[in-house]
């Protein structure tokens, strides 16, 4: 099984910004990595009168746009897919990030910002490996800069070789 990291953290912690840094940085160490991001929403992919759209509106199950450099499968499900049948959707890859879904019991490294008022996460879950904070914490768990993408990338690389290298 592909090693699996969530990423999580209350709204506008920055998830989607340390994940925009870290990626390249991730690339770069020869890492192949996937995203999963999770919304509490029905998403929208495509655009009414888009050939895609009206496909899938005549009932096809599945559509898949193909272009010579990028591929995309718009699905309707009757349930939300669980996370391994997520993944059996994905290609092979080193490393599958997870955007949100914060309640899967998946190893976690939390976003936290004290300023937004909330409660952190990583004190009550235990599947949370590290904390990327903009401030600095006692914790029990690695603290990283937030603002090292450098460093919270070189965690993750050291995560997943440690995992590797335990199998």
């Amino acid at each position: 099984m592909q090693a699996v990291l969530g990423i999580c953290g209350y709204s506008g912690s920055g998830k989607t910004t340390l994940l925009e840094a870290m990626l390249p940085r991730l690339k770069r160490a020869g890492l192949r990595v996937a995203v999963i991001k999770h919304s509490h929403h029905d998403v929208q992919l495509d655009a009414p009168g888009k050939d895609s759209f009206r496909h899938r509106q005549a009932g096809a199950s599945e559509v898949m746009i193909v272009s010579p450099r990028r591929v995309g499968v718009f699905a309707e499900t009757e349930r939300e897919l669980t996370l391994d049948e997520q993944l059996a959707r994905l290609s092979p890859c080193d490393l599958v990030l997870l955007e949100g879904q914060k309640t899967l019991p998946v190893p976690k490294l939390e976003v936290y910002r004290p300023a937004l008022g909330k409660p952190a996460r990583y004190e009550t879950d235990p599947n949370i490996i590290a904390v990327a904070s903009d401030a600095p914490l006692a914790a029990d768990i690695p603290v990283l800069d937030l603002n090292d993408a450098d460093a919270v990338a070189q965690f993750i690389a050291a995560w997943l070789a440690s995992r590797r290298s335990a199998t």
